[in-house]
């Protein structure tokens, strides 16, 4: 539920941006709330949310999950329902939530394949669509940006987004590359010349795709809501995933040039790379801040791939990749918003560059993989909130004793003075329901301050 934002919103520091929003997010006044136990419910899940991004000890420890494929495959449904079937989807994530005592909203993979199917997204493949339902969904990573395109994207990166990467990877928008700048709104004379770029066909059936598309995006939702109104309303699970954002290099990276594209360019024109990541600074600032005034959620996720020990060296980590992440988190930060690292795979390496980078604190939240924790506490303590590492592998191959014991191990080390969370290193596709239990009421049992 977006807020709107208060008139002197320019003149307050980021601290007080931030306790804003979180106060606007935390309070029940406004929220679909509708029994004491969802209010008592709601208020003693955001509390603790925000005692830990504070660095303060909470009345226990949060405990949080990052749900994917698993909340289908628990309720006896599969993915491509989850893509095509809302009523299934629903159900199904309710009984997910009523079944588990959790505390925060889980959702799943619940996505509008219709939207995709109307757009004709090439950038992925999804269950029900190009895969079989049980199947999970695919990047389908490739070169959507050619070597010789830097300059433009440098020049105007938003014109390059819709006028050459989205007719690539969204076959039915292919008209939006014949759209007329609208500079040409500035003198009463040029708005005819400008408008006769609308006339061919192509941009015509572009436009159609996206007014339906927008329709489609309504009915997903309005099925959301629907959903909201038993987790929210009925049992006062407080929402934590405000919109995302990405590291200007995984831009990039995963979406432009592609792996071997964007490997091959650091060595080949390091140049262009280091000016196309920082002009992306901007742009990856206002999707996270831009996700959170709509939302009214204040946490925007930033899934990092192509920064994790093993894909680059320290030395390029320092140069290609760090800058502009860093740039990043402080901007969506000055306004108030939290950034979420969700940092995937291991950052063991990493630690130290970024503990000593001046970051400010209690500001922002990281969910760690397969990074060493008592380190991540050791370095990240005084400053950030942190939590993950439990490894989705245990979840699904483990027994809830070993489950039980890694919680433990977690608590006893990450707990001490606040500022941790509980959560996967990863998304969970596959688990066993024991074992699910078994992280939840160990964290309970065990994770409390007072």
């Amino acid at each position: 539920m977006a807020n709107t934002l208060p008139d002197n919103w320019n003149k307050l520091t980021p601290e007080q941006k931030l306790d804003w929003r979180l106060a606007a997010w935390s309070s029940p006044e406004g929220k679909p709330l509708n029994t004491p136990q969802a209010v008592a419910n709601f208020t003693a899940a955001t509390r603790r949310y925000i005692d830990v991004l504070k660095l303060r000890e909470p009345d226990r420890v949060p405990r949080t999950l990052i749900l994917g494929d698993y909340v289908a495959h628990y309720a006896g449904s599969n993915p491509g329902e989850f893509f095509y079937d809302y009523p299934k989807a629903i159900a199904a994530t309710i009984k997910f939530c009523k079944d588990f005592d959790i505390e925060y909203g889980a959702g799943g993979n619940f996505m509008p394949g219709k939207l995709f199917d109307r757009l004709g997204y090439r950038l992925y493949r999804w269950p029900g669509g190009a895969l079989a339902p049980t199947q999970g969904f695919q990047f389908v990573e490739g070169e959507y940006m050619t070597a010789d395109e830097y300059d433009a994207l440098i020049a105007d990166p938003e014109s390059f987004a819709m006028r050459v990467f989205t007719p690539r990877v969204m076959g039915a928008l292919g008209g939006l590359g014949m759209v007329p700048s609208f500079f040409g709104t500035v003198e009463l004379p040029f708005v005819p010349f400008m408008l006769a770029g609308f006339s061919a066909p192509p941009t015509h059936e572009a436009f159609k795709a996206l007014l339906e598309a927008n329709q489609i995006v309504l009915e997903w939702f309005g099925a959301n809501a629907q959903l909201g109104a038993v987790t929210m309303g009925e049992m006062g699970l407080p929402g934590t995933m405000g919109g995302f954002s990405k590291a200007p290099f995984d831009y990039l990276g995963d979406s432009l040039r592609g792996t071997r594209g964007i490997m091959m360019d650091m060595y080949r024109r390091p140049a262009k790379v280091l000016a196309a990541v920082e002009r992306l600074v901007p742009m990856a600032i206002q999707m996270g801040v831009g996700a959170a005034n709509g939302s009214g959620t204040p946490f925007a996720m930033l899934p990092l791939h192509k920064g994790a020990d093993g894909f680059m060296s320290n030395a390029d980590f320092k140069k290609f990749y760090w800058p502009t992440l860093k740039a990043t988190i402080e901007g969506i930060a000055q306004e108030g918003v939290v950034p979420m690292m969700f940092v995937e795979g291991g950052y063991n390496q990493r630690l130290d560059i970024i503990a000593e980078s001046g970051l400010p604190k209690a500001a922002t939240m990281w969910i760690f993989d397969q990074t060493d924790m008592a380190q991540a506490k050791a370095k990240f303590g005084s400053w950030a909130c942190i939590g993950g590492n439990v490894p989705a592998s245990l979840f699904k191959a483990g027994t809830p004793e070993q489950i039980g014991d890694y919680v433990k191990k977690l608590v006893d080390v990450c707990a001490p003075g606040g500022g941790f969370f509980l959560s996967p290193g990863a998304v969970l596709d596959q688990a066993k329901a024991e074992n699910v239990h078994a992280y939840l009421k160990t964290a309970k049992d065990l994770g409390v301050y007072r």
